[in-house]
């Protein structure tokens, strides 16, 4: 299990600062998106509707795992922050975002498959597109939790993806990664359906990227 992070106000000045690098990035626009991290006390969670860019380190709410919370009211979507870091002792960040080109195939219920070697990333063969829920419901948390087994990233049909890491850090570069993938995606679907790697090599990718710790969000 990884150690939870103390809640203090260098990391409440990571969190902002990996908000706005969200927007900065590309991936993110406005106040959609959010971001949590496990703390001891439980979990650190953006506000609901409060711009980055005038967030500041005490505006970020402190939740527990009952759903009770100080401060601002959290995000709408504290619902699959709570549920993942419950579930995922592996992880003690989770980073939500509507960029455009993974959106995109949100819209479409298409999950990445492995048209590339880089989907390894997310620890399968697929970066998959959870069932569509209503935002910050129950529903949309559960399927969340069933797109995420065994992955470190999902996309959420009609509404964005989800990535998942040890650190803030971790967790912004492989968002970062699943956008990417994503428009190299849309852009080889323009000449057809891309010619997939099959289950055998992706498994030699998978274990490749673990041996030398390629991805990021294995990292802590």
């Amino acid at each position: 299990m990884i150690t939870p992070v103390q809640d203090t106000i260098d990391l409440r000045r990571e969190m902002v600062a990996t908000c706005r690098s969200m927007n900065w990035s590309g991936n993110n626009q406005g106040t959609s998106g959010n971001l949590s991290v496990r703390t001891e006390r439980g979990f650190l969670v953006t506000p609901s509707s409060l711009p980055y860019e005038s967030m500041q380190p005490d505006d970020l709410v402190e939740m527990h795992f009952d759903g009770s919370y100080v401060g601002r009211p959290p995000s709408s979507e504290w619902r699959f922050h709570r549920d993942i870091l419950q579930k995922r002792s592996d992880i003690n960040v989770v980073l939500h975002c509507h960029s455009v080109y993974a959106t995109t195939l949100a819209c479409h219920n298409k999950a990445i498959p492995s048209f590339h070697y880089m989907t390894g990333i997310a620890g399968g063969t697929t970066i998959r597109c959870a069932p569509y829920a209503t935002f910050g419901t129950q529903a949309l948390s559960d399927n969340a939790i069933v797109a995420l087994e065994d992955r470190l990233a999902c996309l959420l049909s009609q509404h964005g993806q989800i990535s998942l890491g040890v650190t803030l850090e971790s967790a912004l570069w492989l968002a970062i990664e699943v956008e990417t993938l994503s428009r190299i995606y849309v852009q080889a679907l323009t000449l057809g359906e891309p010619p997939i790697l099959s289950d055998e090599e992706m498994e030699r990718v998978i274990t490749q990227m673990r041996q030398i710790k390629y991805s990021m969000s294995q990292q802590g």
